[in-house]
């Protein structure tokens, strides 16, 4: 049976896609670990901060896992919920954990901790590398309903393994950033056409970005994490791996960078009549764009 992971809290999430019963909070909401700057300026806190962390097993591995509440600021970074965050993958390394998993759904950094948040988030990616350079994969799921914004967009990529739903987001800046910068001409927010199409899982899939598309079901995420734990290769970025990537991105500007809209790079890639295509579900869409999607390197 079928469970929306769109429509799942940060708990619900992280207890479904681990293994049933193995699942360990650290600091969970009895312990009040809460951000000592949003009650100062007598903004609501989370007695978890936002973020829900521990440890369980994934299809029998021993991993460390993490979720993101969208329904608490939008899933934003603070000093706490980035620390929360980076000792966790600490832990990871520690205990030679066989993965990291991580459930994200955020804006970016809340702007109520702005420079805190930007610390926490930039400790964020070093730790995600330390984790990878320390043999350790980490894994990142993309299906809330806020997206992945901001320097947590940069955080995923920085992952081994990006899974993404069609109705999951990811991008450095959000729709309504890049409107309110740069006018509405440039990017419309309130076209959730557009939005999707330009942010959406299935473009982030052609263009590779993502390296997994799944259906809108906490099974189907599960089930893709655990797959991309068990195959995981060599997780450390190596000088080669890093200019691979820059040559991916470079070309890519090259090739697309006069396109006004998504469509004209599904067009450019081969995709005929990319208006056209019918909504499908993960599994046929991943076959058609297979014949044309960006490789990019891990």
């Amino acid at each position: 049976m079928s469970a929306s992971y769109l429509e799942a809290t940060a708990r619900e999430r992280i207890l479904q896609v681990l293994d049933a019963g193995s699942f360990t909070e650290l600091l969970p909401p009895a312990q009040r670990v809460v951000s000592p700057h949003l009650g100062q300026l007598d903004a609501p806190v989370s007695f978890d901060d936002g973020v829900v962390i521990g440890e369980g097993t994934l299809d029998g591995r021993a991993v460390m896992a993490a979720a993101q509440e969208g329904g608490f600021m939008g899933g934003a970074v603070g000093e706490v919920h980035g620390a929360k965050l980076v000792g966790l993958l600490k832990r990871a390394i520690r205990k030679k954990a066989a993965g990291v998993v991580l459930l994200l759904e955020t804006g970016g950094v809340r702007l109520h901790e702005a420079n805190a948040g930007l610390i926490a988030v930039s400790e964020v990616m070093r730790a995600v590398l330390d984790a990878r350079a320390a043999g350790i994969p980490v894994i990142v799921l993309v299906g809330g309903a806020n997206g992945c914004f901001g320097g947590m967009g940069i955080v995923a990529r920085c992952a081994s393994t990006v899974i993404m739903s069609e109705e999951g987001r990811l991008a450095m800046s959000g729709p309504e950033v890049i409107e309110t910068a740069n006018g509405v001409e440039e990017f419309d927010s309130r076209d959730r056409a557009l939005v999707w199409r330009t942010t959406g899982g299935k473009h982030r899939y052609l263009i590779g970005d993502c390296q997994v598309l799944v259906n809108d079901d906490v099974h189907a995420f599960r089930a893709a994490a655990a797959e991309a734990l068990k195959n995981a290769g060599p997780t450390a970025l190596t000088l080669q791996g890093l200019e691979a990537e820059q040559e991916v991105l470079r070309q890519r500007i090259a090739r697309f960078g006069e396109a006004h809209d998504p469509m004209d790079i599904w067009q450019a890639l081969g995709v005929a009549q990319p208006e056209a295509v019918p909504m499908l579900e993960a599994e046929p869409f991943v076959a058609l764009a297979d014949a044309h999607r960006v490789r990019t390197q891990a």
